[in-house]
C-alpha cells in the first residue's frame, strides 16, 4: 500500500510555550521598565557606559547645559529666522524641563 498523505495529516511537532505567546503579545518585553538601546555596535560598552558615566537623560542634560552656555555667545543678529526659531525652541524646551525639575524638588 501506497504513503500517502493528505494535507494537514501526517507528523507534526509543534512546540507549545505559553510564556511565548505572552510575551510576543507584548512586544517580547518582561520587566517594569525595558529599554531598548536598539543597534550597537558594541552593546556591552554602551551598557558600560549606562552604568558609570550616566542614563541617556543624564547625557542629554549635560549636552543641553553646555549648549545653553555656548548659546549665551550668540549674536542673534547674525543668525537667519529660522535659526532664531530653532534656538527659541531649545530655550523653551530647557525652560520647561527646568521647570518640572524645580516642581519634582518642592
Amino acid at each position: 500500500m501506497p504513503d500517502v498523505r493528505l494535507p494537514l495529516s501526517g507528523d507534526v511537532m509543534q512546540s507549545i510555550n505559553p510564556w511565548s505567546w505572552y510575551l510576543s503579545s507584548v512586544g517580547g518585553q518582561f520587566g517594569l521598565v525595558n529599554i531598548n538601546v536598539g543597534k550597537s555596535a558594541d552593546p556591552a560598552l554602551e551598557q558600560q557606559i549606562l552604568d558609570e558615566v550616566g542614563s541617556y537623560g543624564r547625557q542629554l542634560g549635560r549636552l543641553s547645559e553646555a549648549l545653553a552656555v555656548l548659546l549665551k555667545h550668540v549674536d542673534p543678529a547674525v543668525l537667519t529666522d529660522a535659526e532664531k526659531k530653532t534656538l527659541w525652541a531649545f530655550e523653551s524646551q530647557m525652560d520647561e524641563i527646568e521647570r518640572l525639575k524645580a516642581a519634582r524638588k518642592t
